[in-house]
C-alpha cells in the first residue's frame, strides 16, 4: 500500500527524499489525524493540607451514565491527566495512603476543552470519604485558545429555525450573520448554511470536525452537511489561536461531539410543523395581504441504550424533512407597449417566457410579482456505537447518511417562474475511533470517510436553437442565463449547470498524549486524501445593461464554454505537530506548539489540466514534477504560543494572550476549471455589443477565454492573536473582555491578466510556439492566484451566567472591522482593476461593525401541579450593523469584465433608508475610466432578529415525558432587508426588492412553529 501511494505521488516531490526514507516517514505518520479533539481533557494537581504535592495518588473517573471507568496516578509533581474523555458527567475519586478518599460528583466535561480539577486531600484513613459537588468552570484558565461551547441544553432547548445546529454558531463571539450573497454561509432553502463567517475569516476557511474526523467538502471547504440536531451532544467553536493539534484550515474550528447511548434506554419521537395560516406575509409580498403558501414538517425518532450494560452502547436516529413552499419572485419586465414592438426574431420568442407586468412600482417601472414552487425533501439516518473493549481500550463508531431532493426556482439569481434548478444529493460520513491507555500514555487512532454524490440540472431544459440563439449549444440543456439591468430581470440557465460531482475524502490519524512532569505533551500528525470527480456542461450567459438593450438584442457581454468540462482530481495532505501544555507555575500555564503541513499539489487523473503560461504566451498541459499545475507547498511551519495566568491564584481570574499561524489547504475548485480549456473544451467570452443570433461567431473571432492558475500559487495563511481577561464576578456569573486580531496573506483571488491596456490586450493571441491552438485569438484570461490579503481587528465583551435557579444566560457585544481586497474564494473576478489590486482594498463583504447577541433559557419556578409546572421560556436575539454594498457600473469594455468598474462619487453619500431608495443615487456618475469611488463604502441594511420559545414539559409516568413547544421566529416581524441594487443606471439601482433571506429562513417574516416530543 505504501509503495503504491509513493508511485502515485513521488512524481510531484522535489525534496530529494529517497523512496525508503519517504516510506518510513509515511509509515510513521500516515495514520495520524491530530486535529481530532472531539473529546475532552481532565487534568489537575493533588495536594495535601500543607499545599505539598501528593505523588502516586490514584485517580478513578467513572462516567455517570455508562459506568465506564478511567484510572491514572499522579506523577512526581502531583499532576494527573486524562486526555481523551468522552463528553459527559463523571464521578472522580482520588485516594492515597494516609489521606481520606476525596469524591467529586457532577464533574461535567465539554467538547475539545481542558477541565482543571485540583484536589486537596485531608489527613485520615483511606476508607473515609470526603465528598464535594462540582460545577462547570466559568473561567478557562487552562488553555490559550479562545472558544465557545454550545452545550447540550442549548443545542436541544433553544428555539432553532430549521433545526440546523450551525445556526447556534451565531452565539459565539466574533461570528456574524451571513451576507445575502454569501457563498457557503448564506442558508440554502430548507437545508441550512454550509459554513459561517467568524472572526474576519472567509466562509471557506472553517474546519468542521465530527468525532475527530473532518466533514469538510474540500471542493469549496464548507461543511458536507449538517447532522440532525437530535444527534448533536454539543459543539465548540475556536475562532482565535487554536492549538497546534488543528490544521487544514486557517479559520475557526467547529468541533462536534455526537450523542451516544448509556446504561439506560433513552429516546424520543418528535414532529415540528409550520403552516402559512399561522404566519405573517413577507414585506415584499406585494400582490396579496396573505403570506405565500408554506408548509414544513420535520419529524423523526431516536433511541439509545445498552447492547451490553457498562460495555457496549448504541444510539440510532432518523429525521425527515418535507417542505412545500411558494417562493416570492419580483422582477422587472418589459411593458406591454414595448412587447408590442417586437414581432419576430430571438427576442420575440424569449418574450413568450417572460410574464406580463402585474405591478407598477413607485418609479413607474413595470414589474412581475409572483411566486414559484420550491419543495425540499430530506431524509437523514445515523448510527453511533460505543464499545469498551477493556479498561485500556475504547472503540467508537459513527455513520450518517443524508439524502436530499430540492427545487430552487430562484437559483443563481433567476427572477422569473419556470427557471432555477433541481438538485439531488446523497452525502455520507463515517468515523471510527480507538483509544488505548498504557501507563501514563494515551493513544487515539482515528479513521474516517466522507462521501458526496450529487447532480444539478436547470428546471427549464430548453434548446437555444429553438429560440434562434446561436451560442454554440444545440441540445436541450437550458437557455443561456440572461442577466438584465443589474439582475432586476434574470432568466435562463442557470449558467453553471448541468453539473454533478462524486467526492470522497479518506482520513486516518493518531495522537499520542503523555504527562511528563509539568509538561502535558501531545504528538501527532495527519493524512488526508481527497478524490474529486466533476462534470459540467453549462449553458453560457449574456449580460444586458438595460431592458431596452435586451429588447434590442444588444448584450454588452457574452460567455460560454463549449464541450464537456469533466475533471478527476486527487489531492493529498500530510501534517505533523507537537503541542506542550506546560504548567510553569501553579498559576501560570504556557501553551507551546509547532505544526507542519504539506498540502500536496493536486493532480488530474487523465492529465486534463491546461493552463496559460504568461512567460511564453502558450497553452500548456500541466502534469507532474516540475510541470505540476502549481509548485509544491511543503514549507508550512506554523508556530503556536500563548499563556494563561491566574493572578490571584483563586481560579476566578484568567489573563490570557496567544499568537498562532495557520495555513489553508487550497480548495480543489481553484483547479477544477482547468479541464475546460482547449483542446478539451472551448471557453469563449466577448465584451462589447453582441447579439444572441450571432453570438458564437463573434465570440470565436474575439478569442478564447481560458481559466488558469498562477504556477507560483501559495497556500493562504493567517496570523491570529488575542489578549483577553476573564473574571468570575459571582458564583454563577463571569465576564470576558478582549482584543482579537488577524492578518490573512496569500488569499485566493481571481484577476484578468489579459485586461486591456490603452485598448490593447497584453496577450492578443496564443503564441505561435504553443502546442495547443497556436495563433488563436485570446480574450479574457482569468487567473487564480494567491494575491489576496485581509485584516481583522475586534474588541469583544461577553457575559455568561451558568444555570442556576432555572436561568441560563449568555450575551456578547463585538465592535470589529474587517478589510480585504476580495471576500470569497469562489466569486470570480471582483477587483475593479486587475493591475491595481490595492485599489480594491476596502471593507469585507461580511464586515459588520457592531454586533450584539443574547440567548437565555429560563425554567419558570412554578411547580405546584402538572398544569402550572414544567414551563420553560427561551430566546435568541441578534442585532447587527449592515454589510457593505459595492456600487459599480455595467461598463464591460474597459476591463473585459462586467459589473466591476466603480463610478465617480460627486460628494458624500446620504443614506435615505427607504426600500425605494436606500441611498441617494444622484451622487454617482458613470465615467469612461475607473471612478473615484472606493470599494464597499456604502453600508446596507442591518440585521435584527429575535426567536422565542415557550415549552411545556409534562411527566407521564416515571420514565416518559411529553414536551409541547410553541416557537416564534422573527418574533417582532422585523423585515430584515436584503442589499439594494448596486449597478448604476439600472431600474433597481438603490432599490431593495427582497428580504436578506427567503421566507422560512432567519429574519424573513414572523413564522410560528409547533412541536411535540415524546421523551423516554
Amino acid at each position: 500500500m505504501c509503495a503504491g501511494w509513493i508511485r502515485k505521488y513521488t512524481r510531484s516531490i522535489r525534496t530529494g527524499l529517497s523512496l525508503s526514507v519517504l516510506c518510513a516517514l509515511l509509515l510513521g505518520i500516515a495514520v495520524a489525524f491530530c486535529r481530532a479533539e472531539s473529546y475532552s481533557t481532565l487534568m489537575g494537581r493533588v495536594i495535601d493540607p500543607s499545599d505539598r504535592v501528593v505523588p502516586g495518588a490514584e485517580i478513578v473517573v467513572r462516567d455517570s451514565e455508562t459506568l465506564v471507568e478511567h484510572s491514572v496516578t499522579t506523577n512526581s509533581d502531583g499532576i494527573y491527566e486524562i486526555p481523551a474523555l468522552p463528553v459527559g458527567t463523571y464521578r472522580l475519586q482520588a485516594s492515597a495512603v494516609g489521606f481520606r478518599t476525596s469524591i467529586v460528583d457532577g464533574l461535567t466535561t465539554e467538547v475539545a476543552r481542558t477541565l482543571v480539577q485540583n484536589i486537596r486531600l485531608e489527613i485520615g484513613d483511606i476508607s473515609q470519604e470526603v465528598g464535594v459537588k462540582s460545577q462547570t468552570a466559568l473561567i478557562d484558565g487552562a488553555t490559550t485558545s479562545v472558544g465557545y461551547v454550545i452545550d447540550v441544553r442549548t443545542v436541544q432547548e433553544l428555539p432553532l429555525n430549521g433545526r440546523h445546529f450551525l445556526d447556534l454558531a451565531m452565539l459565539a463571539p466574533g461570528s456574524v450573520t451571513s451576507t445575502q450573497n454569501g457563498f457557503n454561509s448564506a442558508p440554502t432553502r430548507g437545508l441550512g448554511a454550509f459554513s459561517i463567517n467568524t472572526a474576519g475569516n472567509r466562509d471557506d476557511t472553517v474546519n468542521y470536525i465530527i468525532n475527530g474526523i473532518t466533514i469538510n467538502d474540500l471542493l469549496f471547504n464548507g461543511i458536507l452537511f449538517q447532522p440532525s440536531i437530535s444527534t448533536v451532544q454539543e459543539f465548540r467553536i475556536d475562532n482565535s489561536t487554536p492549538s497546534a493539534e488543528y490544521g487544514h484550515s486557517s479559520g475557526a474550528v467547529v468541533n462536534v461531539a455526537t450523542r451516544a447511548g448509556t446504561n439506560q434506554f433513552h429516546g424520543e419521537l418528535f414532529e415540528f410543523f409550520r403552516n402559512d395560516a399561522l404566519d405573517t406575509r413577507n414585506f415584499f409580498t406585494l400582490t396579496s395581504s396573505k403570506p405565500q403558501p408554506f408548509k414544513r414538517n420535520q419529524f423523526g425518532a431516536n433511541l439509545g441504550g445498552p447492547i451490553f450494560k457498562s460495555k457496549t452502547f448504541f444510539f440510532l436516529s432518523y429525521e425527515g424533512l418535507r417542505q412545500e413552499q411558494d417562493v416570492d419572485l419580483d422582477s422587472v419586465v418589459p411593458s406591454d407597449a414595448d412587447r408590442g414592438l417586437i414581432t419576430e426574431g430571438v427576442i420575440a420568442k424569449l418574450l413568450q417566457l417572460i410574464p406580463r407586468p402585474n405591478f407598477i412600482d413607485s418609479s413607474g417601472t413595470p414589474r412581475f410579482i409572483g411566486s414559484a414552487r420550491a419543495p425540499v425533501d430530506g431524509d437523514q439516518w445515523s448510527m453511533d456505537i460505543n464499545h469498551a473493549i477493556n479498561q485500556s481500550d475504547q472503540l467508537h463508531g459513527y455513520y450518517n447518511a443524508y439524502l436530499t431532493n430540492t427545487i430552487e426556482p430562484a437559483g443563481r439569481g433567476n427572477t422569473l417562474p419556470g427557471f432555477g434548478y433541481v438538485q439531488k444529493a446523497l452525502r455520507q460520513f463515517f468515523s471510527l475511533n480507538e483509544i488505548h491507555t498504557f501507563g501514563d500514555h494515551i493513544n487515539e487512532v482515528r479513521v474516517g470517510v466522507n462521501r458526496q454524490s450529487s447532480s444539478t440540472e436547470p428546471n427549464a431544459l430548453l434548446n437555444p436553437v429553438n429560440f434562434e440563439i446561436q451560442d454554440g449549444i444545440s441540445q436541450p440543456i437550458g437557455l443561456p442565463q440572461m442577466n438584465i439591468a443589474g439582475g432586476t430581470l434574470n432568466f435562463g440557465g442557470p449558467s453553471p449547470f448541468p453539473s454533478g460531482r462524486g467526492d470522497t475524502t479518506f482520513v486516518a490519524g493518531d495522537t499520542l498524549s503523555c504527562l511528563c512532569g509539568r509538561h502535558s505533551v501531545k504528538f501527532g500528525g495527519e493524512f488526508r486524501q481527497f478524490l474529486n470527480n466533476n462534470y459540467r456542461l453549462g449553458t453560457g450567459a449574456f449580460n444586458f445593461p438595460s431592458v431596452a438593450a435586451f429588447l434590442a438584442d444588444t448584450a454588452n457581454s457574452f460567455s460560454v464554454t463549449l464541450g464537456n468540462q469533466s475533471s478527476s482530481i486527487a489531492q493529498a495532505a500530510i501534517g505533523v505537530f507537537v503541542q506542550d501544555h506546560f504548567n510553569w507555575r501553579r498559576n501560570v500555564t504556557l501553551d507551546l506548539g509547532l505544526r507542519y503541513d504539506w498540502n500536496m499539489t493536486p493532480e488530474e487523473r487523465y492529465n486534463r489540466f491546461i493552463v496559460f503560461d504568461p512567460s511564453s504566451g502558450s497553452l500548456v498541459r500541466a502534469g507532474t514534477g516540475s510541470n505540476a499545475v502549481y509548485h509544491q507547498n511543503n514549507k508550512n511551519f506554523q508556530p503556536r504560543i500563548g499563556f494563561a495566568w491566574d493572578p490571584f491564584k483563586d481560579g476566578k481570574t484568567s489573563v490570557r494572550a496567544a499568537y498562532s499561524l495557520f495555513v489553508d489547504q487550497p480548495i480543489t475548485n481553484v483547479v477544477a476549471g482547468l479541464s475546460a480549456n482547449p483542446p478539451l473544451a472551448t471557453p469563449l467570452t466577448f465584451a462589447g455589443t453582441i447579439q444572441m443570433a450571432s453570438a458564437i461567431g463573434v465570440a470565436r473571432v474575439a478569442g478564447l477565454a481560458p481559466v488558469s492558475i498562477d504556477r507560483g500559487f501559495d497556500n493562504a495563511y493567517l496570523q491570529s492573536w488575542n489578549f483577553n481577561l476573564q473574571r468570575q464576578l459571582f458564583t454563577n456569573l463571569a465576564i470576558m473582555a478582549g482584543y482579537f486580531g488577524s492578518k490573512g496573506t496569500h488569499l485566493i483571488l481571481q484577476r484578468n491578466i489579459n485586461q486591456p491596456v490603452d485598448g490593447e490586450r497584453p496577450y492578443p493571441d496564443v503564441s505561435e510556439s504553443s502546442k495547443i491552438l497556436p495563433g488563436a485569438p485570446l480574450g479574457n484570461i482569468t487567473q487564480t492566484e494567491s494575491t489576496g490579503n485581509s485584516s481583522y481587528n475586534a474588541l469583544c465583551v461577553s457575559v455568561s451566567k451558568r444555570l442556576a435557579r432555572g436561568l441560563e444566560l449568555n450575551a456578547y457585544y463585538t465592535w470589529s472591522k474587517s478589510l480585504d481586497n476580495a471576500s470569497q474564494s469562489s466569486e470570480g473576478i471582483v477587483v475593479q482593476d486587475s493591475y491595481n489590486l490595492h485599489g480594491s482594498w476596502g471593507l469585507s463583504e461580511f464586515d459588520a461593525r457592531n454586533r450584539f447577541v443574547a440567548s437565555a433559557l429560563y425554567d419558570l419556578p412554578f411547580q405546584s401541579n402538572r398544569l402550572v409546572g414544567g414551563w420553560q421560556l427561551g430566546f435568541i436575539t441578534q442585532a447587527q450593523s449592515g454589510n457593505p454594498v459595492n456600487v459599480v457600473t455595467s461598463n464591460s469594455t474597459l476591463t473585459g469584465v462586467v459589473n466591476t468598474v466603480r463610478p465617480d462619487a460627486d460628494g458624500p453619500i446620504p443614506i435615505v433608508g427607504s426600500v425605494n431608495e436606500w441611498f441617494d443615487t444622484a451622487v454617482f456618475t458613470p465615467v469612461a475610466g475607473f471612478g473615484n469611488l472606493g470599494r464597499n463604502v456604502v453600508i446596507g441594511p442591518g440585521f435584527d432578529n429575535t426567536d422565542f420559545s415557550i415549552v411545556k414539559n409534562t411527566e407521564v409516568g416515571e420514565k416518559v415525558r411529553v414536551q409541547f413547544r410553541a416557537e416564534a421566529f422573527d418574533l417582532f416581524n422585523h423585515a430584515n432587508f436584503g442589499q439594494p441594487g448596486n449597478v448604476v443606471g439600472t431600474p433597481g439601482f438603490g432599490r431593495i426588492t427582497s428580504t436578506r433571506f427567503p421566507t422560512g429562513e432567519a429574519g424573513s417574516s414572523r413564522q410560528l412553529q409547533f412541536g411535540v416530543k415524546l421523551i423516554l
